[in-house]
């Protein structure tokens, strides 16, 4: 059944999808305002450490002030709940153990952040659907685990970049294309130099926040995303920080095929960015059949024997009440790293570091992230750049080079530091 009608009929039925958001910025406001003018699904409850943008974004999607609940306590948000008021609070922790919420969107953005919201929302034996790509290539793989016991579901987010990538892909594998490479489109120069001051005029012109913006110039946001999908797929990057071309789409498919045939790839079955594309992704394909080839040509995909699927946009948090109804009604999963850990986004100075120098984290001034694999990664004792959390560096840096957990000093524990130990050692006894 159609997922419009899927909804529909639970309207019909007096049924409803109840979320619970944390994080009330650009993505959390848009979908709370979509998910208003959807059937069958409501976000009930939104939690930001910012209290006035939750209600900001409800007034916004045009929900009356007087059925706004402000509230820390568990007992009256219920009751708001049930008498179908909405609920906003700064206390995430009262709203992830909320009874009458079945699916929690994490749309922080913060790795720590999210890792421990979608712990405790996998303690409290609800879905999670992340919009926090940061907290997933970080520790992922030990989430994914984690909620399969628990009998949940742990997913990325349709919409988001790797969701759209992984659309692409599952339609391409399904019908029985070889998949040869897979990415997206980086919407600006890549300039590892970029910080919030740099980005920040043009951040105030599009009303976004200056660390974001540093962050897509930076390319982190791009390497992040890349490695999503590099843990979903088993695809690898090229070489680190990927080769990131200039091309059009129907340039594509002559410059990511193999050196040998008058590309730049040494090898296919891999994760890329190009510019020039933005803002789609798309997946590379062939078939080994000559009659598929002759189709493809005569549908007016190209010339072969490559060919190019591509889907022109993304819509990020608006998309996200698919992967949400996706989980309550089929416990179906968007994008998960199914592969486990095959690569990894490393911490890079971005400008030349001290001994005491504190780290800023992404979309700072002092570090950017770079894709590599999880297996050069470990062997160079690279730090994952989801793990930055303001430490101490104890060694001078130089500008450009991967900073490892050797370089740093961790003075405080954390979820996400405690979670990430988890996944190394499971991943060092085999059993995930």
């Amino acid at each position: 059944m159609n997922m419009n009608k899927k909804l529909l009929e639970l309207e019909r039925k007096g049924g409803l999808i109840r979320v619970g958001l944390i994080g009330a910025g650009q993505m959390g406001r848009g979908m709370i305002s979509q998910i208003e003018s959807m059937k069958g699904m409501r976000v009930v409850a939104t939690a930001d450490i910012r209290v006035e943008q939750a209600q900001n974004a409800y007034l916004f999607a045009g929900v009356r002030a007087e059925h706004i609940v402000q509230t820390r306590e568990l007992e009256q948000a219920e009751r708001a709940i049930d008498q179908r008021s909405v609920v906003v609070t700064d206390d995430m922790h009262m709203l992830l153990a909320l009874p009458n919420v079945d699916v929690i969107v994490d749309a922080t953005g913060v790795p720590s952040v999210g890792a421990e919201i979608a712990w405790k929302a996998i303690l409290n034996k609800k879905h999670i659907v992340m919009l926090n790509v940061e907290t997933d290539v970080t520790v992922g793989p030990l989430l994914n685990k984690m909620a399969a016991s628990a009998g949940v579901v742990y997913t990325g987010s349709a919409g988001d970049e790797p969701g759209a990538v992984m659309e692409l892909y599952n339609f391409a594998d399904a019908i029985g294309f070889e998949v040869l490479a897979i990415g997206k489109g980086k919407n600006n120069p890549l300039n590892v130099q970029a910080t919030p001051d740099s980005a920040r005029e043009y951040a105030q012109s599009v009303g976004a926040n200056p660390k974001m913006i540093a962050s897509f110039q930076d390319g982190t946001k791009t390497m992040i995303e890349m490695t999503a999908v590099a843990n979903a797929t088993g695809f690898v990057p090229d070489q680190p920080g990927m080769n990131g071309p200039v091309a059009t789409v129907e340039e594509l498919t002559q410059v990511l095929r193999l050196r040998e045939d008058g590309g730049i790839l040494t090898r296919t079955g891999v994760v890329e960015y190009v510019n020039g594309v933005a803002p789609g992704v798309f997946v590379i394909v062939t078939s080994g059949k000559e009659e598929v080839r002759h189709e493809m040509e005569y549908l007016k995909m190209g010339k072969g024997p490559n060919f190019v699927l591509f889907r022109p946009y993304h819509l990020t948090s608006l998309e996200t009440p698919l992967s949400v109804a996706g989980a309550y009604f089929y416990n179906e999963q968007t994008i998960a790293p199914w592969k486990g850990l095959v690569a990894e986004t490393v911490t890079i100075a971005k400008k030349d570091l001290q001994p005491g120098d504190r780290l800023d984290g992404i979309g700072g001034f002092t570090v950017y992230g770079k894709i590599m694999t999880a297996a050069e990664a470990k062997s160079l004792n690279a730090l994952p750049i989801g793990l930055v959390q303001a430490q101490t560096v104890k060694r001078a840096v130089r500008a450009g080079e991967i900073i490892t957990y050797d370089d740093v000093e961790q003075t405080a524990s954390s979820v996400i530091w405690e979670l990430r130990k988890l996944q190394d050692q499971a991943l060092l006894a085999g059993s995930l």
